[in-house]
């Protein structure tokens, strides 16, 4: 742990009613004292953790900066677990800046990006699920992921790796006593017992994982094309979602020449989302290029809106688009169903069909529904624990991929000391994941990724 004292402005800059001037280190409250001073006479260093002073900042001249109120959080009950002091000024960019510099003329040092919460995770205030969560309430962009975010920060990944480990480490201490003590009459060191146990921990480690695709979803949202032929609603469409005018609407087939990118969000699903050009055959040079960047879309996409005009019949064009969206994840629409329908709605084949006008709003419930549940947030439980990033997962998947090797080892009547190995891999995989057994390298990674002043 660096013994250097850090501050950093923790607050967003800007106009506001406050903003925060975060110090942390051993020496934060001698180096907040040489700049602040209590109206009331009374010095910070004479004040106990978690109380508060009001007084003013001055400069090395003595002028006032500003008034202020100075608090003071005594080490290891903090944040970060060392003495802190947060001096709260009113909000602006010129005043905290001002304040920031005089902080750091008296001995602190500018923090780096994440450097509060890594001091916190090295100091044990949090492991590294819960450190990693903090970045993802700061970033949330709906309810959902800030729900997500929050299960992390209150330690649900922390328990249920725990639970996984616990029965991991069972394990392992009963094979370490076999290796010791070979003659000895061991309770519960048996294969059925062994086989119940990879079991129980293949199953867990395969639930953590198959939250990730969806989590990701809700936390950063999900790459969604609208695509058909000209003139079916695609921009009506789009702004219908949009809640506003997005794309430009008239009568006239081919108005969309260029795709047009927004993101939204309906239900818990982030939508990045894009009215492409219509797909149809044409000898348009400006039309062609269009044409072109929207095929790329439905190559692309990772969720596709596909719609389709009830009340004109199915010609080639809508045919072609058919057959190019059948292996992607994607919903039909069916659209201007307030007029008479032009054919069969099962000639667009085996798809989800969700029937609307885009124009009145009719049908945008249930094409919520269909988008909530093709990502599958609909099936995500708000206590369901959820791999919240990349680092995680990945994590999970080694011990899943050692649990594997260890249920192997032990059918095809290999060693105890192999399937120990394999036992050993699990463990040393989920300690990374929660920060217990993890190198400098990969912790400066995460928290490089931070903003400064958390």
């Amino acid at each position: 742990m660096s013994d250097r004292t850090i501050a950093a402005i923790a607050t967003p800059l800007g106009e506001g009613g406050i903003s925060v001037i975060r110090i942390s280190g051993e020496d934060a409250i001698t180096v907040a004292q040489k700049c602040f001073f209590a109206f009331s006479g009374e010095k910070l260093s004479d004040l106990k953790g978690y109380q508060a002073a009001y007084g003013k900042i001055t400069d090395n001249l003595g002028n006032t900066l500003d008034d202020a109120v100075a608090l003071v959080f005594r080490a290891p009950k903090s944040y970060t677990g060392e003495n802190t002091v947060e001096i709260s000024c009113h909000g602006g960019t010129v005043v905290a800046r001002q304040i920031l510099r005089r902080v750091l003329e008296c001995g602190a040092t500018l923090a780096t990006g994440g450097e509060f919460t890594k001091r916190a995770f090295l100091n044990g205030k949090l492991d590294l699920t819960k450190a990693e969560s903090v970045m993802g309430l700061i970033s949330a962009r709906s309810d959902a992921a800030a729900k997500i975010s929050r299960g992390a920060r209150e330690g649900r990944i922390s328990r249920d790796t725990q639970d996984i480990l616990n029965k991991l480490l069972e394990t392992a201490a009963s094979l370490a006593a076999f290796a010791d003590y070979p003659d000895e009459d061991i309770p519960n060191l048996t294969q059925e017992n062994f086989a119940e146990l990879l079991n129980e921990c293949t199953c867990k480690c395969e639930k953590l994982i198959s939250t990730y695709d969806t989590g990701r979803i809700i936390r950063e949202g999900i790459n969604c094309a609208i695509v058909g032929k000209p003139n079916v609603g695609k921009s009506t469409l789009m702004n219908l979602l949009c809640g506003s005018d997005r794309s430009i609407v008239t009568d006239i087939a081919g108005t969309t020449r260029d795709i047009v990118e927004t993101t939204i969000n309906i239900g818990d699903v982030i939508l990045n989302l894009a009215d492409t050009a219509g797909i149809h055959e044409t000898d348009d040079t400006v039309e062609k290029f269009g044409v072109t960047r929207a095929k790329e879309k439905i190559d692309n996409a990772e969720l596709l809106l596909a719609v389709f005009d009830n009340s004109v019949p199915l010609d080639n064009d809508d045919k072609e688009l058919i057959r190019s969206i059948s292996n992607k994840k994607c919903i039909v629409i069916l659209n201007k169903t307030d007029l008479s329908p032009a054919f069969d709605k099962e000639d667009l084949g085996d798809f989800d069909i969700i029937e609307i006008s885009a124009k009145s709003g009719i049908g945008y419930k249930e094409l919520t529904k269909a988008i909530n549940h093709i990502c599958k947030t609909d099936m995500l439980s708000p206590d369901d624990t959820v791999l919240i990033n990349e680092r995680q997962r990945d994590c999970v998947c080694r011990a899943l991929g050692a649990v594997h090797a260890a249920s192997e080892a032990l059918l095809c009547g290999m060693t105890l000391d192999a399937v120990g190995v394999c036992v050993d891999d699990a463990i040393a995989s989920l300690l990374e994941l929660t920060g217990k057994r993890v190198t400098n390298e990969v912790c400066d990674e995460i928290f490089k990724r931070f903003c400064v002043g958390k």
